[in-house]
Formats: C-alpha cells, structure tokens, sequence
C-alpha cells in the first residue's frame, strides 16, 4: 500500500470511503486513529472534523510534508494552529452548512416572533385567548450580520416575506440580495435598523463580545435577535441582562457559551430558557437527512482542487483568531 498522501481526522463511515473513492480515486488515504503518532510522513493534506475527539493532544509537527488542513465544519476557532507545522494552510468548509444553517435561523425568528412556545402552552392548557403577542416579518427590516454565504442564504429565504434586508461585512461592499450594507466598524448603526436581527459572523479576534451592552442598547426595544454563527460574538451576560430589562426584546440563539460535545451537555451561567422572552435550540441546525454527505463532498471538492494543483478556496488567516 502506497504511504497515504491525505489524513482523515474523522469518524469512520461508508459516506466517507464512497466520496473519496469517486472524488480522489488516486490519492491514498488513511484514518488518523490508524497512522498517529507515526505513519503519517508522507501526509500532505489533512480532512479535519472534531480536533478534541480525533486528534486528541497529538502534537503533528512532525508532520513535516503537510502542506493544507481542510476543515469539514466552517468555524475555525479553536483550533490549535501552533501545534501544526509552521506554513501549514487553513482551509474552512465555507457554504456547506448555509442552506441547512439559514432554514433553521428563520425558524427561529418565526418561533420567536411568533411565541411559538407560548402558544405550545396554550394549546396543551386548552386556552383560546388571549392570543399570544405575535411579531411580523411582512413589512420589516432585517439586519444580517456577517453577510456571506449563511446571510444570503437566509436572504433568499426571507424573499417571499416581504422584507427590507441590509447587511454587515468588514468593508461595507454592497453584495446581491440587499437594500444597503454597512462595514463592520458601523455595527451600532447596523443593529439599530433592524427589527430582526441575524447574527451569522464567524468567532475571530474581530468579531469576539462585539454584540455588547452598548450595541443591544442599540437595538430597537422590540426587535427580535437570532444568533446562529457562534456564541463568543455575544456577551453572555449582557444578552440575559437585557432580555431581563426589556421584556419586549427577543432573543432566539442556537449556539451556546459552554458546549461539551463529548458529554454532549449545554452549561448555563444564566437561566436563558427561564425566560418569557428567549428561544433556544441545541446547536442543531446544521444536522438534518442528507446534509453529512452535502457537506463532506464540499469539503472533498477543495481536497481535489489541491491536489490537482489549483488553489484552494476559503484558505484562512490563522492570526484572526484567538489561541
């Protein structure tokens, strides 16, 4: 067998050898449970999934022919770039998750807006009136935060609501699917716009407690916010703060502070789903049937890409991010 030229730091699954047996039919490959700490020399690319249960503390500095690290997930925070040969590149899964992803942030915005949990507890009391206190998307403006492929994803599926849709980037360079957009410097401007607002930014030095007192004072006293990019964007406290000082205000989150993925637990340091105004989700709305292999076969495809020697696509600035 020829020394494996990719390293695949995932669960072992059919999906996984049917893909790379029809997109890399001449690569070989190999589990990293199998070839760590040794074995691995000759590895040039690496299929990254979940660093903690897949590569464990390995130190892959050794690896000294590895050349690109292609995540399967699109965040790339917390990964241990210094435990990687120096001049390794970084590559996101960037899009894969976005139509799966985006559903589930309107979802949540009707669920919100709607008092869907409320209403659930209506129904199972048996009372008619009054009804609970509903938000329309119809006829409102929504602010997108970080509008890339998650955000004009939702944007196209907030179309048929007849909404007014502006948006947020680093530069403030107009993109398809918006009535206007604001660089990222003017995030207070932004939010105050908005009467649903879409947190999709990815967790970077940049972005990190960004969504504080001051911008959620920013906000319009009845707007509805809806975070599906990651937690660390949003401090914790000042977000249960203000649900608890402006009982008009909603917040609907799917991704959480504290997330043990091996234990499989959420840990709360304020009792968020205590709260008449507040709406969560276990950070889910990348899962439904089908999307394992969607996703897997976007990251393949920029595997492929390297090693027919084009560049690959979504290669990060691991400076970006926080150790």
């Amino acid at each position: 067998m020829s020394s494996p030229r990719l390293l695949v730091a995932l669960r072992r699954h059919d999906e996984l050898s049917s893909v790379l047996a029809e997109r890399l039919p001449t690569i070989p490959w190999g589990y990293a449970a199998d070839l760590l700490p040794s074995g691995a020399e000759a590895v040039e690319a690496m299929l990254l999934g979940s660093v903690e249960r897949e590569l464990g503390d390995a130190d892959l500095r050794g690896l000294s022919h590895l050349r690109l690290v292609q995540r399967v997930y699109t965040g790339m925070d917390g990964i241990p770039f210094s435990r990687f040969p120096t001049g390794v590149r970084f590559a996101g899964n960037v899009g894969a998750y976005a139509p799966f992803v985006s559903e589930h942030a309107v979802a949540l915005a009707l669920a919100a807006a709607r008092e869907l949990p409320r209403a659930n507890s209506m129904v199972q009391s048996g009372t008619l009136r009054p009804p609970p206190t509903q938000r329309l998307l119809w006829g409102k403006t929504v602010v997108i935060l970080g509008y890339g492929e998650i955000g004009r994803a939702i944007s196209d599926r907030l179309s048929g609501f007849g909404v007014r849709v502006l948006g947020l980037n680093r530069t403030g360079k107009m993109v398809p699917g918006c009535a206007g957009i604001f660089p990222a410097s003017r995030l207070r401007e932004a939010v105050a716009e908005g009467d649903f607002v879409f947190d999709t930014r990815p967790l970077t030095r940049r972005t990190e407690g960004t969504i504080d007192r001051s911008v959620l004072e920013s906000m319009k006293p009845e707007a509805v916010f809806v975070n599906v990019g990651r937690a660390g964007t949003v401090n914790e406290h000042a977000l249960y703060a203000h649900l608890v000082s402006h009982p008009s205000f909603r917040a609907a989150l799917d991704v959480w502070w504290d997330e043990d993925f091996a234990a499989g637990r959420i840990a709360h340091r304020f009792p968020f789903p205590s709260l008449g105004n507040f709406v969560g989700t276990p950070h889910c709305a990348g899962f439904g049937p089908g999307v394992e292999e969607y996703v897997l076969r976007r990251a393949v495809a920029n595997l492929e890409r390297y090693f027919s020697g084009r560049e690959p696509r979504h290669v990060i600035d691991p400076t970006e991010y926080a150790p």
